[in-house]
């Protein structure tokens, strides 16, 4: 088997991927993402062992959650980069491991390479499929999925200056658990559910960041044809970068759209001072393969998500920066004060066609958790009128399967009784129904990106507060979630922390599940696959 990876929701058959990964990344590319996350828990176990004060280690703390976010599905397929991490990491492992006295240490701790050869030839020795019992691999794995989006929300939070050091303790302690062959299935069943409990502490962490820079959002109408300038198109979830663009292309003549994930940052109030932020262009990350062509102009990526480009022609308009990167494109480096230099991209979308319109119109979003506890009284009134009957979290990730038809038509069939709570870009795939309203609130209430469940979490805990109710599940809201990868499993993970059961999750379940823990999961949390539409409306209004 020349790799192994079962990371995201479309893995090969269901049970991973052999040969090359569905998201495009090659064997080699796999196994230097398993060696980097196996350099990154030989640091954690250093850190552990040898009870590092992670006060005093705030590069080592970044570098780490860095490295996290490089490997989530779709961030970075550039070998040379992950490479440069990868010794990155082993000189500050090196580092460390002097500076402590520690008697037992595994091999991820101590281990070395030189070349891109031993560094593949070690990555074989370490992969996945390492750990041979089904069930302790599944739940390791589970474990270090959730980590690895917990990583990337508390980057973006880091990038606007908010640092928890209660979440890195936890990282390296997860991490270095994941080596510890003694732990038993209970004790990482435990572990994991502590996984969630740091996730929603990572959610929370971002919240603060985004609001207390940008203000809370608010009630938005988005833009989504275009207009006759120059423009630059910025994908991927990280609002620092964006503020940065918009300030260097103010007064420069070009125009800024966002796509995807990126969509959200229009909800913002200090976004709205730039004249030149003029809409969202196209739907979620795996349309790009078709909307990059038509959108004529740079494209600038802050995070996942990456498709590789079809064309060199689109390729070059490709600028990745932070943990994204692509073989080909230009990487964007901030300096030692955080300052990115865009003016390359600027300068490429001045010589470049206008944008070609896909569609017309508008969408509104802006319904994050305190927008919504500012309409509480009239949403409260309209549960206990009976004129909502029941709120649905189809919260998560959007995906290219032909089964995510179902949400569409879940949406459509909906009885015009109920409302959606949506994050992540799983919104898509129905936000641009015409569903109407109920008293004048949507029927579709976006509140953000993927870790804007967080927002979603918050509003049933008031709702849970405001109708006295000692059982969140108690609430009139039913979860009908879509995934794809591994922030989804840290959102997943913190439902479960605060106490949501009976989460319907699809379109299929992880295929890092053996049979032992998923039976686990269904048992304990109530956790179900998705059925048939019709069933599953059926089902949710029934309860």
């Amino acid at each position: 088997m020349s790799m192994f990876c079962y990371q995201c929701q479309e893995t090969a058959g269901g049970k991973g991927c052999t040969v090359r990964g569905v998201c495009g990344k090659t064997e080699s590319t796999a196994k230097l993402q398993d060696l980097l996350i196996y350099a990154v828990k030989g640091i954690s176990e250093i850190v552990v062992k040898g009870k590092l004060d992670v006060s005093k280690l705030k590069d080592i703390n970044y570098e780490v959650i860095n490295s996290l976010f490089i490997t989530i599905t779709n961030a970075n397929f550039d070998n040379a980069s992950i490479m440069d991490q990868i010794r990155r990491m082993l000189d500050m492992r090196d580092t460390l491991r002097d500076k402590v006295s520690v008697s037992e240490l595994h091999d991820a701790a101590t281990f070395t390479v030189d070349s891109e050869e031993s560094m593949l030839e070690k990555a074989s020795e370490v992969g996945v499929l390492a750990t041979k019992n089904e069930d302790i691999r599944s739940l390791t794995q589970m474990i270090t999925y959730g980590v690895k989006g917990m990583a990337a929300y508390t980057e973006h939070a880091k990038n606007l200056g908010k640092e928890s050091l209660e979440i890195s303790e936890f990282i390296y302690e997860a991490l270095a658990a994941a080596l510890d062959k003694s732990l038993s299935v209970d004790q990482l069943v435990a572990l994991t559910l502590k996984t969630g409990e740091y996730g929603v502490k990572a959610m929370a962490l971002l919240d603060e960041a985004n609001t207390s820079a940008y203000g809370n959002p608010e009630i938005s109408e988005v833009n989504i044809g275009v207009k006759n300038n120059p423009a630059i198109l910025i994908s991927g979830h990280d609002l620092a970068d964006l503020e940065q663009l918009l300030e260097q292309t103010k007064d420069s003549g070009v125009d800024v759209y966002t796509h995807s994930e990126m969509l959200p940052a229009h909800y913002y109030p200090a976004f709205k001072k730039y004249k030149n932020f003029v809409g969202n262009y196209g739907n979620s990350w795996w349309r790009q393969i078709d909307e990059f062509v038509s959108f004529r102009g740079p494209i600038l990526f802050t995070t996942n998500c990456i498709v590789p480009p079809r064309s060199e022609e689109v390729r070059g308009r490709i600028f990745t920066t932070g943990s994204s990167g692509y073989p080909g494109c230009k990487h964007i480096d901030a300096d030692e004060k955080g300052h990115k230099d865009f003016s390359e991209i600027i300068a490429l979308a001045k010589t470049l066609p206008s944008p070609e319109e896909i569609e017309t119109g508008s969408i509104v979003g802006g319904f994050a958790h305190n927008q919504v506890i500012a309409l509480a009284d009239q949403v409260v009134a309209a549960v206990k009128s009976g004129a909502i009957k029941k709120f649905f979290v189809m919260a998560g990730c959007d995906g290219r399967m032909n089964s995510r038809k179902y949400y569409t038509e879940f949406a459509e069939n909906l009885p015009n009784d109920t409302v959606i709570l949506t994050a992540g870009c799983a919104k898509y795939r129905y936000n641009k129904l015409h569903l109407g309203d109920i008293g004048g609130i949507p029927r579709v209430l976006d509140a953000g990106q993927c870790n804007d469940s967080y927002s979603l979490a918050v509003i049933a805990m008031k709702l849970k507060e405001v109708f006295g109710l000692e059982d969140i599940n108690e609430l009139p809201i039913a979860y009908n979630i879509a995934w794809y990868e591994q922030k989804a499993v840290i959102v997943l993970l913190a439902l479960l922390y605060l106490g949501v059961k009976n989460i319907h999750l699809g379109p299929t379940l992880p295929g890092f599940l053996s049979p032992n823990v998923a039976k686990v999961l269904v048992t304990q949390f109530g956790i179900t696959p998705i059925g048939t539409v019709d069933e599953d409306i059926e089902l949710f209004l029934a309860k």
